[in-house]
């Protein structure tokens, strides 16, 4: 079968792989949709995850399952699906808190074990989801939706507080954009977007999200926000946060920060102004909510999908990304 393979930090190519035989309680998924994830070229260059060459790499997607082992009888083939990546070691003290996405050995799809950018992926079967009639481009999203859905929750939201009536969401890239949506989706009636970027600034506003993009604009915006996310994964713009966070106000740290990034925060306006800070990492077993809302959505989050391209094609992306503010999110497709 045709991968896409990492050999070493640095070096990734194409690859002809042998079928991987199905073992004990796994399946056998024919890929049909992989989204490329910036954490992709993180594992590609050994800054995340054990650095576990060679792998194939691909983290989020969904498929049909081609053929399953004598004991499985939890799925079969033809069916539709959508993987959860994250393999938990489920006895570790953060698994046995119910926060299996900061296990101790946390191991994943894509991260430590082949994924899915390759014609086929052996799964275990308690990783798989049905998608229905879920269009598989859009169901290979609900593996970043699970993540922003996981940082919502560790924010507050819908833990029973009150919804935000406005939020501001830095970052118009792919995952910025899912979050803003998401936050629209949760009932935030006013969800505007900050970047740098024009082009993803008006894409933004297509999608019904307000753009923000010159700093005076900005800057006439300080403390107007019940909820603030940085995407960006920018120190400096993590730190400016909290001038943006209304008091009695949520900041989430979402995007990945270098590990040596620091920031500088007043910890007596966190007091005196009683903000709440939140941070969140991967997903949490929750890929059937993420779906969920895929399923009730009305194609707008689907439109996030700006690239569907044969495994040959997607490789340049690893190197250098498309240099096109326009590029959303590129997912392999095997009907591309």
């Amino acid at each position: 079968m045709k991968a896409i393979r990492f050999t070493a930090a640095g070096v990734a190519g194409m690859a002809e792989l042998e079928m991987p035989a199905i073992k004990p309680g796994h399946a056998l998924v024919r890929v049909r949709s992989a989204g490329l994830c910036h954490t992709d070229i993180e594992v590609l260059h050994g800054r995340y995850g054990e650095g576990a060459f060679p792998l194939v790499p691909g983290h989020e997607y969904a498929g049909t399952v081609e053929a399953v082992a004598s004991d499985v009888t939890s799925v079969k083939p033809g069916d539709r699906v959508a993987v959860d990546p994250n393999i938990p070691c489920g006895h570790c003290p953060a698994c046995r808190k119910g926060l299996t996405n900061l296990c101790a050995s946390l191991k994943a799809y894509g991260v430590t074990e082949n994924g899915g950018f390759a014609e086929f992926s052996m799964v275990a079967v308690d990783h798989l989801h049905g998608i229905g009639d879920l269009g598989f481009a859009t169901a290979a999203l609900a593996e970043p939706l699970a993540c922003v859905l996981n940082g919502l929750g560790a924010a507050g939201l819908g833990t029973g507080n009150s919804t935000p009536g406005t939020a501001l969401v830095f970052g118009a890239g792919p995952i910025g954009l899912l979050l803003a949506l998401s936050l629209r989706a949760k009932g935030v009636k006013s969800v505007a977007v900050a970047d740098i970027s024009e082009p993803r600034l008006a894409f933004a506003e297509a999608l019904g999200l307000e753009p923000l993009v010159s700093a005076s604009a900005l800057s006439a915006r300080a403390r107007s926000f019940d909820f603030v996310a940085d995407a960006t994964g920018v120190a400096k713009v993590v730190e400016g946060m909290i001038g943006f966070t209304a008091d009695g106000g949520t900041a989430l740290i979402f995007g990945v920060c270098a590990p040596d990034a620091r920031i500088s925060v007043a910890p007596f306006e966190i007091f005196r102004r009683q903000i709440r800070l939140a941070g969140s990492h991967s997903l949490n077993r929750n890929i059937p909510q993420a779906l969920d809302i895929l399923s009730q959505d009305d194609g707008t989050m689907a439109r996030l999908v700006s690239h569907q391209l044969p495994l040959s094609e997607l490789l340049p992306f690893f190197a250098k990304g498309s240099g096109d503010p326009t590029t959303m999110k590129v997912q392999f497709s095997s009907e591309a």
